[in-house]
């Protein structure tokens, strides 16, 4: 179904024309470095670090779906490295960051923008990136594996409802691959209060979270695809997937609610900028929902209110 809507999509904008064949890769994913606060090192390494996990994202085949050009899922992976461990080992952080085309427009939607904290691996300059599903060869090619699942996975729910659960299964999988693996965020009980990528795997997976995932599917496809067209039709229905949320919310499936957090944290900005041109009483109901779910951004949703 995401491939079919994809296709129907790009079609409809007049970009047909310009659809070339590829060999089946689904990510057009930028990667970026950053190691300043690693003194010393040899600068061309990191160079060709990021060459190689830019050739590994882009060129391993993830799927047995036919994607052209134009339809790769536009991503970021932002590595900030901040100690070298040994050697060939590193430490840091990784930013996810994930974008999706808005029907009819060129506006491109924020489905993810988050940071995982537990980054730690090995690198050797000219050794192969290699992935076997069905082992763990080493916590980078994990990693990246693990993201470029997830990534599809969010990127095929907000195109058919579920639709990424087969790609989440594969992320489970790696993640269970990885238990034995000395580096930290494979386990339950590695990093900060349960905010790993074994939590988050495991929260999409859980039938408790699943209206999470059915309102990226209804926010998008019935809402921001619909917005060129028929804006007051699309505000309505992204006022109503906020319920599905809400319900999650109010359930408490766990005390942290990571994968809630990270979708709201997404999609805060362009709540704010969605509603704050509607009416009155739809303004209230929205920040009323927004504010229970995601008190933090309390000051930054009741700038829809006092918005003309």
């Amino acid at each position: 179904m995401r491939k079919i809507l994809k296709i129907f999509f790009l079609r409809t904008i007049g970009l047909l024309f310009l659809l070339v064949p590829a060999n089946g890769q689904e990510l057009k994913c930028n990667v970026q470095i950053s190691a300043q606060r690693i003194q010393g090192s040899n600068r061309t390494l990191f160079q060709n670090m990021q060459s190689d996990i830019y050739d590994f994202m882009n060129n391993t085949t993830w799927t047995n779906n036919l994607f052209t050009y134009n339809e790769r899922i536009e991503c970021n992976l932002i590595f900030t490295l901040t100690e070298q461990i040994s050697s060939d080992e590193f430490s840091g952080t990784l930013q996810i960051q994930l974008k999706r085309p808005v029907y009819n427009s060129t506006y491109n939607s924020t489905v993810l923008n988050f940071i995982d904290n537990n980054i730690r691996f090995r690198y050797v300059e000219f050794q192969p990136l290699e992935f076997d599903p069905s082992t763990y060869r080493s916590s980078l090619v994990s990693i990246l594996a693990y993201y470029a699942y997830m990534i599809i996975g969010f990127d095929y729910d907000t195109f058919s409802p579920l639709g990424g659960t087969e790609y989440f299964a594969l992320a489970d999988k790696i993640v269970s691959n990885a238990q034995s693996a000395p580096e930290a965020g494979w386990k339950p009980y590695d990093g900060s209060r349960n905010k790993n990528r074994y939590w988050l795997v495991k929260n999409i997976l859980d039938k408790e979270y699943e209206d999470v995932r059915l309102f990226l599917y209804q926010y998008h496809r019935n809402g921001l695809d619909i917005m060129e067209s028929r804006i007051a039709d699309a505000r309505t229905s992204i006022a109503e997937s906020l319920k599905l949320i809400q319900q999650v919310y109010r359930k408490q499936p766990d005390p942290y609610l990571y994968l809630l957090t990270l979708v709201t944290d997404a999609k805060s900005d362009e709540l704010v900028n969605i509603f704050s041109g509607s009416f009155p009483d739809e303004k209230s109901r929205v920040v009323e929902i927004l504010i229970e779910i995601d008190a933090a951004n309390r000051t930054k949703y009741e700038k829809i209110l006092i918005a003309s």
